[in-house]
């Protein structure tokens, strides 16, 4: 007999982001997880000051149009740091969304048969699997490949 919890279900709360230096053209993955809340519109913000701590220049983020990507939080970021700039995906695009492939690399490749302990167990195993990807650059832009958006050319001035 398997006995549940009802509605309740934990998870994991991940957000990442794919970078491209464009004149070595190297690849980067950041990523932060939160195993007891959801990614709102204040963690995004939190996670884009790091990657703009991390990164050098001007940025440009290519996201969808999720809730949690808007708002009066992001409008304030965007007042702050005048080196982001944030390009939007079509309405529901995740083949344009490189991310999406290591989402589905994770769940449907690495950890399709992985069955947690409890949540905490959960973080940790996919913090593995994104420092894992983190250190491959041949798999990111594989899984970029896989995406249908253009991997940026040379000529790229930013």
């Amino acid at each position: 007999m398997l006995t549940g919890c009802g509605r309740h279900r934990q998870k994991v709360s991940t957000i990442a982001a794919i970078s491209v230096a464009p004149g070595r053209r190297r690849l980067g993955l950041c990523w932060k997880t939160d195993p007891k809340g959801y990614i709102d519109a204040e963690a995004v913000v939190s996670f884009l000051r790091g990657l703009l701590r991390h990164l050098k220049g001007r940025v440009i983020v290519v996201w969808d149009g999720g809730s949690n990507h808007k708002g009066p939080a992001i409008r304030a970021l965007l007042g702050r740091y005048p080196r982001l700039t944030l390009e939007h995906l079509p309405g529901y695009a995740p083949d344009l969304n490189p991310v999406e492939m290591i989402w589905g690399h994770l769940k449907h490749g690495r950890m399709a048969n992985f069955v947690p302990e409890d949540v905490l167990h959960l973080e940790r195993v996919v913090r593995e699997n994104l420092r894992g990807v983190r250190g491959n650059p041949g798999l990111i832009r594989s899984l970029w490949n896989g995406s249908d958006l253009p991997f940026p050319n040379r000529n790229l001035t930013i």
